[in-house]
C-alpha cells in the first residue's frame, strides 16, 4: 500500500498551497478525511499517470508475467546492460545518419 497522510478539509483549506507543494515535490499522497462523505485523495498528476500506466501494463496476466520476469532477470544480472547501438544491432535496426543542413 502507498504511504499517505490524512488531513481534514479545514486543515487542507488552511494550508492548501503548501499541501499542493508537498504533494508534487515529495510525491506524497494526502487523504482528505470528510466527516459526512467519501474521502478524497490528493495526488500529483505525474504520480496518478504513473499509477494508471502501471495498471494498464499489468492488466494482462501474460504481459505482467513478462515484465516481472524481465525485472527479475535484470536484478540477478542475467541481462547485461547494452548501449543503444548494441540494441539496434541486435534488433536489426539501422540508425539513420544525421544530415547536415
Amino acid at each position: 500500500m502507498f504511504p499517505y497522510k490524512i488531513t481534514s478539509p479545514t486543515d487542507a483549506r488552511n494550508d492548501f498551497f503548501k499541501l499542493l507543494d508537498l504533494v508534487v515535490e515529495n510525491h506524497q499522497i494526502y487523504i482528505i478525511n470528510r466527516r459526512d462523505g467519501e474521502n478524497v485523495a490528493l495526488i500529483s498528476e505525474s504520480d496518478l499517470m504513473s499509477l494508471i500506466e502501471t495498471v494498464y501494463l499489468l492488466r494482462s496476466p501474460a504481459n505482467a508475467r513478462r515484465l516481472m520476469d524481465a525485472m527479475e532477470e535484470s536484478k540477478t544480472g542475467k541481462i547485461k546492460p547494452q548501449t543503444i547501438q548494441e540494441l539496434q544491432q541486435e534488433l536489426g535496426i539501422e540508425q539513420e545518419e544525421k544530415k547536415e543542413i
